[in-house]
C-alpha cells in the first residue's frame, strides 16, 4: 500500500541552486511538508543531464533502493536522461516532474538531443503520473512523448506577492532575469539595446552564472556595444537586490529561445511589469497579450522595436502595466502548487 505522506524527491545537485526549476522544487518540497508530509530530498549526481557511467549507476543505486510503498516524486533534469532499463528497476512509485522536455533544451547537438528525446519518452512510460507547470508542456508530452493525457497533471507554479509598493526609477528600468546560459537569449537582448542608444534608458541583467564561457562572451558584447554604464550585467544578486529591482523596473524583457514556463514570468507580473519577450515555448501562455509585446525568438530588430515601443509610449507601457498587476493578483501561491502536488500523491494507487 503506497504511503503518500511519506515520499522521496530526487533531483540533480544542490536543491539551492538559483534557477526556476530548482526553485520551484525546493517550494514543492516546502508545501508538502507544511501539509504533515514526510519529505526527504534526496540529491543525485549533478552532472545530470549527461552523466558519466559511474554518476548514471550511483543515481540508479540510490532510486532503486527507494521502499516500493514510497513514492518518489524524481525532476526531470535527471529522470529524462536516467538508463530506461535501470529506470523499469525502481521498485517506487514514480512521479516525473518534467519542467520541459531536456530535448527541447537549445544549441544541443543532434545526436544529443535525439538520445536525450528517446530516454525521456522511454521513461515516461514507466512513471505512474507526471507533473508540469504549464498546459503548452503538458500538450508536448502528450503529442511528442505519447504519454497519456490523463496520466499528466498542471501543477502550475506559485508566486510571492510583493512586500513593498512599486517605485518606477527614472530614467526607465529594463529589467531581465534568467540564468546566464544561452537558451535564455541574453545575447539577443543585449543586441535589441544596442539599437536604443538615442533613447534614455538604463538596464540589469539578472541571472545565475551557468557557463563561464558564455559570461565572458555576453561581457565582451556589451563593451563592443558601447552599453557599459546603461546595461549591467549582475550576475547572481541576494534576493533583496532582486525584490529592489523589480520594485524600481519598468520594463521586464527576456529574449528567451524557449520555456517550459517561465518562473520569473509571473514575478514579473505579480510587480505588475509589463513585459517584452518572445513567442517561445509557453511564454504565450504564461504571459496575457495585453500585459505584454512577444516577438520571434532570435529575432533582436523586432525585440528592440517592441521595446521602443514601450519606452516611447507612456500610456501604452501603463495600460499594459495595470493589465500584469491584474493578471499578478490572480496567479496561484506556491501552497496553492504544493495542493495540487499532493492530490497526485494522495490518488497514487
Amino acid at each position: 500500500m503506497t504511503d503518500p505522506k511519506t515520499l522521496t524527491f530526487a533531483l540533480p545537485g544542490d536543491i539551492t541552486t538559483l534557477t526556476g526549476g530548482y526553485i520551484y522544487d525546493r517550494r514543492m518540497v516546502q508545501g508538502l511538508r507544511d501539509q504533515g508530509r514526510h519529505v526527504d530530498v534526496l540529491a543525485l549526481p549533478d552532472s545530470f543531464p549527461t552523466p558519466s557511467d559511474s554518476d548514471m549507476r550511483q543515481a540508479l543505486d540510490a532510486l532503486q533502493a527507494l521502499p516500493a510503498d514510497r513514492p518518489v516524486i524524481i525532476d526531470g533534469l535527471a529522470f529524462g536522461a536516467l538508463d530506461p532499463q535501470g529506470v523499469a528497476a525502481i521498485r517506487a512509485p514514480i512521479v516525473a516532474m518534467i519542467h520541459h522536455p531536456l530535448a527541447q533544451e537549445s544549441a544541443l547537438p543532434a545526436d544529443l538531443a535525439d538520445h536525450l528525446w528517446r530516454t525521456e519518452r522511454a521513461n515516461l512510460a514507466h512513471a505512474r503520473h507526471v507533473m508540469v507547470p504549464s498546459q503548452h508542456t503538458r500538450d508536448m508530452l502528450v503529442d511528442r512523448y505519447d504519454v497519456p493525457a490523463d496520466r499528466i497533471t498542471v501543477a502550475r507554479p506559485g508566486t510571492d506577492r510583493p512586500e513593498q509598493p512599486a517605485t518606477p526609477q527614472d530614467p526607465p528600468l529594463i529589467l531581465s532575469v534568467g540564468i546566464l546560459h544561452p537558451r535564455k537569449g541574453h545575447d539577443v537582448l543585449i543586441a535589441a539595446l544596442a539599437a536604443l542608444a538615442d533613447l534614455d534608458w538604463q538596464a540589469v541583467i539578472v541571472g545565475n552564472p551557468w557557463d563561464a564561457a558564455h559570461v565572458a562572451d555576453l561581457q565582451a558584447q556589451i563593451a563592443a556595444s558601447g552599453l557599459d554604464g546603461r546595461l549591467e550585467l549582475a550576475g547572481r544578486v541576494e534576493a533583496d537586490r532582486l525584490a529592489d529591482l523589480y520594485r524600481k523596473a519598468s520594463i521586464f524583457a527576456l529574449a528567451t529561445r524557449y520555456e517550459g514556463y517561465g518562473i520569473v514570468f509571473d514575478e514579473a507580473l505579480s510587480h505588475g511589469l509589463p513585459i517584452v519577450s518572445t513567442r517561445a515555448g509557453a511564454v504565450p501562455g504564461t504571459v496575457p497579450a495585453d500585459a505584454g509585446l512577444l516577438v520571434a525568438p532570435d529575432d533582436a530588430p523586432a525585440l528592440a522595436q517592441a521595446l521602443r515601443r514601450m519606452l516611447t509610449d507612456p500610456a501604452e507601457r501603463a495600460a499594459r502595466a495595470a493589465a500584469a498587476a491584474r493578471a499578478g493578483a490572480a496567479l496561484p501561491s506556491w501552497s496553492d502548487t504544493a495542493r495540487v502536488a499532493g492530490g497526485v500523491l494522495d490518488a497514487l494507487d
